[in-house]
Parts: C-alpha cells; structure tokens; sequence
C-alpha cells in the first residue's frame, strides 16, 4: 500500500518510530515526525493534540499492540496453559532481546524510557492479563481459583521474568517448563 493510501494516524506512528529509531526518543521532535509522515504539524496536531508527549506515549502503546498481534499468532494453537506460558515466556524474552529500536533506547537513553515504562506498568499489566484470562478460562484451573487474580498474578511475573529472568534460562526448553508448571502455576493450574 502506498504511503497516502495509508491511514494518516498510522503513518504519523510509522513516522515517529523512525524517527526514535533513528536519533532516539529525546531528540525526535514533532517536527521530525511530521516530515517522515508525509503530513503537516497542524495534521499530526489534529491527530496528537497533546503533542509530542502523546504521540510518543501512542508510538510506545502502538508498539505493546504489534507485539501483542505477534505474540497471539504464536500461540493461537497452544494445548494448555503450560504450553502457552511456556511459549510467551520463550517468545517474549526472544522480542525484547532482539527489538534493536527498544535496545538502543534503553542503552542510550533510561532515563527517558523508564518514566514511559513505569507510567505505563498497570496498563502493560492489564494487557498481559486480559490476554492471559481466556486461557485460563478454557484451561483447567484448581476449584477456588479466581481467574481474574491468576491472570494479574501471571501477568506480573511473565514480564517481570521478561525483564529479569534472574537465573532462569529462558532459551532452555527444560528450564522454563520447570519454571511454569513447578513455579508459576503451582496451585493455579489443575492436574
């Protein structure tokens, strides 16, 4: 699809992220991002009209969805709950690892990404869960378990173990099924 056939708001993001992948977070400007885009300032205003914060929070949040599009094609057809977090865990630790715009930003710039991140925790952790909760549903979980619980519960350690795996070997097919059906379902999952 040519570039004008394209919806606005999303070449206005494609725009933006070109630019942080270029020059970075801190220095691409409205400016930067209108011109890549292919549109006006008073455009991307009508679009973004909080201006730079908002169209960066957008690109950041156009970024979670992409990922979550791709995460979802990976695991479509897994069998169980084990599987699926298996899969995440392996397929979402191989994405940050291998997002060179991410990387390099995190590299070179913390301390204009972690404020965006922290900000965005809840939201990112809302996602994580609301992806997780049908999986739970239509997977055997122990009686008394509450699925909406569970799912915050592994939201919150799938991406703290994304960020941090500690010693776990998230490469390691043997390792993380131990960590999912030993650690992380443990009085989840039903056997």
């Amino acid at each position: 699809m040519e570039r004008a056939e394209r919806p606005v708001r999303e070449r206005i993001l494609e725009g933006t992220y070109a630019c942080v992948a270029r020059w970075g977070l801190g220095k691409t400007t409205v400016e930067d991002a209108a011109r890549e885009a292919g549109v006006s300032r008073a455009t991307l205003y009508r679009y973004f009209p909080g201006g730079r914060d908002e169209l960066i929070d957008a690109v950041v949040l156009w970024q979670f969805l992409r990922f979550f599009s791709r995460l979802y094609e990976e695991l479509h057809d897994a069998g169980s709950l084990p599987e699926v977090l298996e899969r995440a865990l392996v397929f979402a630790r191989r994405a940050l690892l291998e997002h060179e715009v991410l990387q390099r930003v995190l590299a070179t710039e913390p301390e204009v990404l972690m404020p965006k991140l922290t900000t965005e925790r809840e939201r990112l952790v809302g996602m994580v869960s609301g992806f997780l909760l049908p999986y739970l549903a239509h997977h055997a979980v122990t009686d008394g378990v509450d699925v909406h619980e569970a799912s915050d519960y592994l939201a919150r350690m799938t991406l703290s173990l994304i960020s941090a795996p500690g010693h776990w070997d998230l490469e390691d097919p043997a390792q993380v099924a131990d960590l999912v059906r030993v650690h992380m379902l443990a009085g989840i999952a039903a056997s």
